[in-house]
């Protein structure tokens, strides 16, 4: 099916607010990193031939009488414009519109308020939190033209602008349709300004290809493709990097990938490169980057693993293809099973998407543990990024949740300064201790001063801290790590007699409760609303009083998240334990006492206390 003809006018449209905000910081901000531009469009060029090569599976009609796909690079020393061309999929009139006058991705908007806001911030760090793309034209461009006809389609659309005064779509000349020498594709046309002379020098040109694009699958020419001829040879080696040996990849070469399908600016923390053999065959090339995404926990983000098979590109956002919590690990993977004409749709139900997610999550988890005791600095840079998102897993995963405990940190009593994982605190725990005691809250910080964990602390049971909201969930559905349970200080009442009492206790607990029936008594009945119940505690040892919640009921943190996010109306009162050891606590028994003892008195002789 051809694409209908489209009645397309010269009109002169604005740039979307976003458009402008980002053309503004890469006018700015990326002054001193003009390599990236081509870095960019090679990609996007790259990008396109992918998505027409798959297109072509089920209409082999779209590539006819040209199946090479290919990527010319040339300049025009007179006009000072250099051109780069793909005979990809192309783009109508309504896609150039759509496509390059506005940012398609979901709080892009928010992010480029926060640039604007924050004095302090890096732009450049924050660009690349999302990539510039397209934009980053502009960086060695004063003018930017792109004339495109989409695989199928009729019509040849141009798209000009200078950048800042919006940008107009119109039918395209026929000298700029015979740009694209065929009948699809995207020709774009840079006029360079001083500021990016050096990319009229062909040297330079091809050693950025070479640079920061050696690895593209599709072959790079550095002439025309009128004057192309046999003996000319690609400037990159036009190798899928995944199915390389490891010992043949550079870590250079590594880098230049991973910044080629994120369209960032750091580095990856961690490349996991293989080839899966057996009952399933694919060969995978991921990476955990450096800095988060800025999207990381918005809910509308996917997963960014591109899906190959037999190296035709298939889609880089198949349902399932990689867990939700690991949205965060970027590459390829390459199967050799699946069928080619099948429906993007369909993937996500073929059986073998679903090993292969198992196989990578295990290689991924396995990789990780193996930084944490290697590389423990990168690990700890990892975990600072990504470790409340690999949390999300403990109860999404339940199949892997052993290998997501074990590269599993958490901040702890036992040094405040030092994260520790959960197999380095069984083996600090006290003789005859069953369970593994956590608090949660927002801050470790926050956590140090509570009450509720001064008796562990005394008696030197270990604490873990829990600072990300995500552990008010998972604890829920995994519960116990190895044979011991993992109980909250904040919750039900504890038994610590096991262990080492706090000295001055010599009365028996009986005794004890006797000097604190009254007051225990009185604030029952003082405090009925507020609280299920007053007993006397084993926490605490320097505060008088703390909060805690029943058996039956919701944890203290737990029930302050619920109320923020789903506007939870709490069942159960909290019970409220009561420090015997005290001087406050000791005074009201007193007291209280006192004034129970007076008012029997006054019963006694016949007359009332005032």
């Amino acid at each position: 099916m051809t694409e209908k003809t489209e009645d397309t006018k010269d009109t002169k449209q604005n740039f979307s607010a976003d458009v402008s905000r980002l053309l503004n910081i890469v006018a700015n901000a990326l002054y001193t990193n003009h390599d990236v531009f081509l870095r960019e469009l090679i990609s996007n060029a790259a990008d396109a031939c992918d998505k027409l090569r798959y297109q072509a599976i089920a209409k082999p009609e779209l590539v006819s009488g040209d199946p090479d796909f290919r990527i010319h690079i040339y300049r025009n020393e007179g006009e000072r414009t250099l051109t780069i061309l793909d005979n990809g999929i192309g783009m109508s009139a309504k896609e150039l519109s759509d496509h390059l006058g506005t940012i398609a991705h979901s709080g892009t908007a928010k992010m480029m308020e926060k640039a604007a806001k924050d004095k302090d911030s890096d732009p450049l760090k924050l660009i690349g939190q999302f990539g510039v793309g397209f934009y980053a034209s502009y960086m060695v461009a004063s003018h930017v033209t792109v004339i495109s006809r989409k695989a199928g389609g009729k019509v040849c659309n141009a798209w000009e602008s200078d950048g800042a005064t919006g940008f107009t779509v119109r039918k395209a000349t026929k000298e700029e349709e015979a740009l694209l020498n065929g009948d699809r594709g995207t020709a774009i046309i840079l006029n360079i300004k001083d500021e990016g002379s050096e990319f009229l020098i062909l040297d330079k040109v091809e050693a950025t290809v070479k640079q920061y694009s050696d690895h593209i699958d599709v072959p790079i020419y550095m002439v025309r493709p009128d004057d192309r001829n046999d003996a000319d040879k690609p400037v990159n080696s036009a190798s899928a990097i995944w199915q390389k040996s490891k010992s043949d990849v550079t870590k250079d070469e590594y880098t230049n990938f991973y910044k080629h399908i994120t369209h960032g600016f750091d580095e990856p923390l961690m490349t996991s490169h293989w080839r899966a053999e057996g009952v399933i065959e694919f060969s995978s090339l991921l990476f955990i980057p450096t800095m988060r995404p800025w999207d990381l926990y918005d809910p509308g983000r996917k997963d960014s693993v591109k899906l190959y098979v037999r190296r035709v590109f298939i889609s880089d956002n198949i349902e399932g293809m990689m867990y939700p919590w690991m949205r965060f690990v970027r590459g390829v993977v390459d199967s050799e099973d699946l069928p080619l004409n099948i429906s993007r749709e369909s993937l996500q139900y073929n059986p073998i998407i679903a090993k292969i997610r198992n196989a990578v999550t295990k290689r991924i988890l396995s990789d990780l543990d193996k930084l944490s005791r290697e590389d423990e600095p990168g690990f700890l840079t990892f975990w600072g990024q990504f470790g409340a998102a690999i949390k999300e897993g403990l109860y999404d995963a339940p199949e892997h949740r052993d290998a997501i405990f074990k590269i599993c940190r958490f901040g702890s009593t036992a040094d405040e300064n030092k994260l520790t994982s959960l197999a380095e605190y069984v083996d600090r725990m006290k003789e005859g201790q069953k369970e593994i005691y956590y608090i949660s809250g927002e801050t470790i910080e926050s956590l140090k001063t509570s009450p509720q964990i001064e008796g562990f602390k005394a008696r030197g049971l270990e604490v873990l801290y829990f600072t990300d909201t995500i552990d008010d969930f998972w604890i829920q559905q995994a519960s116990s790590y190895k044979d011991y349970t993992l109980r909250s200080v904040t919750k039900g009442q504890v038994d610590l007699t096991a262990f080492e009492k706090k000295e001055g206790r010599e009365k028996t607990e009986e005794d004890q409760n006797k000097d604190f029936d009254n007051l225990i008594s009185a604030m029952k009945e003082t405090l009925r609303e507020e609280i299920e119940d007053v007993v006397l505690s084993e926490r605490l040892t320097d505060s008088a009083v703390c909060l805690i919640a029943p058996d039956s009921g919701v944890d203290i943190h737990m029930e302050r998240v619920l109320k923020v996010q789903q506007k939870y109306v709490p069942t159960n009162k909290p019970v409220l334990e009561i420090n015997p050891d005290h001087a406050l606590i000791k005074k009201l028994a007193s007291l209280t006492a006192s004034s129970r003892g007076s008012t029997t008195g006054s019963a006694d002789t016949g007359e009332m206390d005032p």
